[in-house]
């Protein structure tokens, strides 16, 4: 065997590997139409979690300061331990929207997968006008007042040496929700373009 077949055996592992999990996410995807509305909704969703997706960088970067804080140092930060809290909890909330506009949110679809592509959308549909779009809305308004209390307040940390303006990531609870609301909206969008034809499907291009 020559050094030049080492390579190529790896990149026919690497293709043949992406080949089987494309087929499989083709065959398990829940496809949906598409239309102008929920297309335009999804990228308000997209675009924002494609920003907020450098949280995740920020994160890695404190928690590597606040270990080498520690440990190089020998001192600890309790402020550096609520930053990534923070942090991770704003990233979280924010991703449950493009967990939903991508279709990587879990799933049991044990039965589901079995039926055919009109029963799931009527699931889909009883799903998100009686469980997701209510809670959204439940959630976002019992948290306007929840945040407004902590602003009014000036709340901060109860940990010495903690963070002030707790307010700031509680507010991230309405945004957050605001935008699953507006996922689960170009959802439901694309589910009645296909039970129903309205709003009207873009063509398949």
């Amino acid at each position: 065997m020559t050094a030049h077949s080492e390579p190529r055996k790896a990149e026919n592992v690497g293709e043949l590997a992406e080949k089987v999990f494309h087929e499989l996410e083709e065959r398990h995807h829940f496809a949906l139409p598409r239309t102008t509305a929920s297309d335009l909704l999804e990228a308000v969703v997209l675009k924002t979690n494609y920003v907020v997706a450098f949280l995740w960088v920020l994160l890695v970067a404190v928690i590597v300061f606040a270990v080498m804080l520690r440990y190089v140092f020998g001192r600890g930060s309790i402020m550096l331990e609520e930053i990534q809290w923070h942090i991770y909890g704003i990233g979280f909330i924010l991703a449950l929207s493009y967990a939903l506009v991508t279709d990587r949110h879990v799933r049991i679809d044990v039965l589901a997968e079995r039926l055919p592509l009109r029963a799931r959308a009527w699931i889909e549909l009883v799903g998100l006008l009686f469980l997701l779009i209510p809670f959204c809305l439940a959630v976002i308004v019992e948290a306007i007042p929840f945040v407004l209390r902590s602003w009014r307040l000036n709340e901060v940390s109860a940990a010495p040496g903690g963070l002030p303006y707790r307010w700031i990531p509680k507010s991230f609870i309405i945004w957050g929700f605001s935008l699953l609301l507006l996922a689960a909206i170009a959802r439901l969008l694309r589910v009645t373009a296909l039970l129903f034809g309205y709003p009207t499907p873009r063509p398949s291009t």
